[in-house]
């Protein structure tokens, strides 16, 4: 058996952060890397727009860099994942992967979450070469290009918005005839000049090459089955994100999309003791620098916390 001041699961940037500020309160963190050690970021080509790499950074690199920092301040890192938890009491009581129990006077929760896909084998293939699920994230590579945006949803809007304003041409692919969107970004889309609205409509495929990454994508037309292509360099899913909450249903106050609801400005949870931290209990921004921010607050309060009970 384990036991811990500070539990983190996840080693995201809001993770492995955390782990810097609860290593350096000298907490003894102990993290639980996850299914995908390094987080989200790991499956990204290049990352421009994190503070203190200038020229850019790989997203395996930069999760390097933030785990060997946490590592010099005395995080233990744990391969795998926590199966069960228990929140009735304090501490804590969690069961690995393996089956080991970890009992932990606080936990801050940073599992992330997940972009919600297609399905297509395509657009696998093609992730980081022309497929992206953050136009934020990636929009800048693709300016005065064509590019395609999936989805109906304030999110899809905001993306074709925000796409617009660097790329040639935005479509905005969507199954139904009207958008789910708020009025307000509705409006913003529709009459956007940039924006062409590709109605009652679905991706098909997406196509390209390995050597130039996505170069069109196949549209059908969900009523009448007729299939036009396109020629994009760029298709950006919005279709929604899951957040790795279902680890907590029941035990953590959830808002009805999953996340884990926190008291801001803390990251407190509804359990005294649980906090949490990045795209796990954040719908709206989804941003690496965002995410870290945040893990930092995490592990001020787990210190705080701590010395209250004290």
């Amino acid at each position: 058996m384990t036991t811990t001041r500070c539990l983190i699961l996840g080693s995201g940037p809001a993770g492995y952060t955390a782990g810097i500020y609860a290593g350096r309160a000298d907490l003894g963190p102990v993290l639980y890397e996850g299914i995908q050690p390094g987080g989200q970021l790991t499956i990204t080509t290049e990352i421009e727009n994190f503070p203190g790499y200038p020229d850019g950074v790989a997203g395996t690199a930069m999760m390097e860099d933030l785990k060997r920092q946490a590592l010099r301040f005395g995080l233990k890192v744990v391969q795998g994942g926590i199966a069960k938890v228990d929140l009735s009491a304090r501490p804590f009581r969690c069961v690995d992967d393996k089956g080991d129990v970890v009992m932990a006077d606080t936990i801050i929760v940073a599992t992330g979450a997940s972009a919600r896909w297609l399905g297509l084998d395509s657009e696998k293939h093609f992730y980081g070469q022309g497929v992206s699920a953050c136009a934020t994230c990636d929009g800048y590579f693709y300016k005065n290009q064509d590019v395609i945006v999936v989805g109906g949803g304030d999110t899809a809007c905001e993306e074709a918005c925000y796409l617009a304003g660097l790329c040639s041409k935005v479509y905005l692919v969507h199954r139904r005839d009207e958008l789910r969107a708020s009025k307000a970004m509705q409006h913003k889309v529709l009459t956007h000049p940039k924006i062409q609205m590709l109605w009652d409509s679905r991706v098909k495929e997406i196509t390209g090459t390995d050597l130039d990454g996505v170069t069109g994508a196949d549209i059908e037309n969900v009523k009448t089955g007729a299939v036009e292509h396109i020629d994009v360099s760029g298709v950006f899913i919005a279709i929604g994100h899951k957040p790795s909450t279902d680890l907590f249903r029941g035990q953590l106050e959830l808002d009805e999309q999953g996340y884990i609801v926190v008291k801001h400005p803390s990251c407190a949870t509804s359990v005294p003791g649980v906090f949490a931290a990045g795209d796990v209990c954040d719908p709206n921004y989804r941003q690496a620098i965002v995410a870290a921010g945040r893990g930092c607050i995490a592990a001020m309060d787990v210190e705080r916390f701590l010395q209250a009970q004290s």
